[in-house]
């Protein structure tokens, strides 16, 4: 059994234990269930970075202690500046730095992917994916 049919299992579980005593609940988890498991087809490596809200969090404390340097704003639009300075700054350091997430690996895993869907379904006249 694979890791999203486990949780599809799980889910479905819970629905019907807590459906009567908690139907409002139950109707949110089934309705953004499907939302919820998309992370479960990506490769593990990826699952534990984007399941997090990390990066967000560091961000708006980074915006927090420069905003704090600042203190009081004349206007919006100085705040504004201010803050589009500062993410063009990350912009450019995750240009340029080391990557959060390295998409080599995730298309090697979509090819890997691909080519067992091909040999599951035995495609003829079907080129070679890789060289």
């Amino acid at each position: 059994m694979t890791v999203y049919e486990t949780a599809r299992k799980l889910s479905k579980d819970l629905i019907d234990e807590y459906e009567k005593t908690a139907a409002k609940a139950m109707a949110c988890l089934e309705s953004g269930l499907e939302n919820a498991l998309t992370i479960l087809g990506l490769p593990e490596r990826y699952r534990t970075r984007l399941r997090t809200t990390n990066l967000a969090e560091r961000m708006n404390k980074e915006l927090r202690r420069h905003e704090k340097v600042v203190r009081i704003f004349p206007n919006d639009a100085s705040a504004a500046r201010l803050i589009g300075a500062i993410l063009a700054e990350k912009h450019d350091e995750w240009q340029q730095g080391a990557r959060y997430l390295d998409m080599r690996e995730y298309w090697d895993f979509k090819m890997k992917e691909l080519e067992n869907k091909i040999k599951g379904k035995k495609y003829t006249n079907v080129m070679s994916i890789t060289d």
